[in-house]
């Protein structure tokens, strides 16, 4: 009971910790364009992060908990080894700045840890795949979306005056944002209570059929909300700054473009990557103005760490896993 406990604390951390690291994705656009203050915006993510469980199902909880790996071939250890490599990948990229995915780097602790405690045939290969398929297909869906989205509205308002088109986008970057921080809360969080669940089953508090209980609910909402109010500054300069330049209303399309493609994926329940998400969306309308305005050269060094998280979150999982087995 005792390691249990340590878990579900453990697995809290990671939930603060991402919602510290993935702040960026609600709140770069915003602060970027000067619609709101750093403070005032993420206690407007927080809140949207918070309330996320009263309006999306728990399917991502579902496919973290049950679809990754076979809950019967882990054990509490294995689990804390997971949540411990994702920790670490989440604290190296903060402090290097990068918006790196909080959510595969649990996928790849949990992959990792599986792994070493009981070899290929714990892991669910239908369920990676559909994740590794979204780290592609997220971003690219943002960005075709964010270039769509931003094309139309520049058409629709080619005569008003720009004055009144800022001051217009920036009232509509409230809305956007608050529908992109939902979207996170109803992502992202839920990847931490599948992880909760996992380990009650493992412990065999609740059957395999079981529901995930509501206090684990909350305490992930409230956890992630915490995280994203403390906010991870180095992150948002990067994705507010250092990829393009962004007006009110690009901001507004943005968080559109990300909002709507987080939204089919929880319906769906993919665990895909907000950071992806937004990225992608930031780089489409950022493309449309001219290829240029993208700095290609901070985008490289985004994918490169995006395609190291797994990976890396994995062999720390599976480091931890053996080490923790000598005591």
């Amino acid at each position: 009971m005792t390691l249990l406990i340590f878990i579900i604390l453990l697995a809290l951390l990671f939930d603060f910790l991402n919602g510290f690291h993935d702040a960026a994705n609600s709140i770069a656009t915003v602060v970027s364009t000067k619609v709101l203050t750093p403070v005032i915006a993420v206690v407007w993510a927080a809140l949207f992060n918070f309330i996320a469980f009263l309006v999306f199902g728990l399917h991502v909880a579902s496919t973290v908990g049950k679809g990754v790996v076979h809950p019967e071939y882990m054990d509490l250890t294995s689990v804390a080894s997971g949540l411990i490599g994702a920790i670490i990948v989440d604290i190296l990229t903060w402090y290097l700045g990068l918006p790196t995915s909080s959510s595969h780097a649990l996928v790849g602790g949990v992959v990792g840890a599986a792994l070493a405690k009981g070899g290929i045939s714990a892991i669910i290969f239908s369920g990676i795949d559909k994740i590794l398929i979204f780290i592609v297909v997220s971003p690219l869906v943002g960005m075709v979306l964010s270039y769509i989205i931003s094309s139309l509205v520049e058409v629709i308002a080619r005569k008003a005056h720009p004055s009144k088109i800022d001051s217009l986008f920036r009232r509509l970057q409230f809305l956007s944002s608050a529908a992109f921080s939902l979207g996170h809360g109803g992502s992202d969080a839920q990847k931490t209570m599948g992880i909760i669940w996992m380990a009650l089953i493992v412990n065999k508090t609740i059957p395999a059929n079981a529901g995930l209980p509501f206090w684990a609910v909350i305490l992930c909402q409230i956890a992630m909300a915490f995280g994203t109010l403390f906010g991870g500054w180095r992150i948002v300069k990067t994705m507010g700054q250092k990829i393009t330049k962004l007006r009110p209303f690009e901001g507004f399309c943005a968080e559109t473009a990300g909002a709507l493609t987080l939204y089919s994926t929880i319906f769906f329940g993919i665990p895909v990557s907000t950071t992806h998400t937004i990225t992608g969306s930031i780089v489409g309308v950022g493309a449309r103005k001219r290829f240029s305005a993208v700095r290609w050269g901070v985008t490289r060094r985004i994918v490169w760490a995006w395609i190291l998280t797994i990976p890396v979150s994995s062999a720390i999982a599976a480091l931890c896993y053996e080490v923790t087995k000598l005591f």
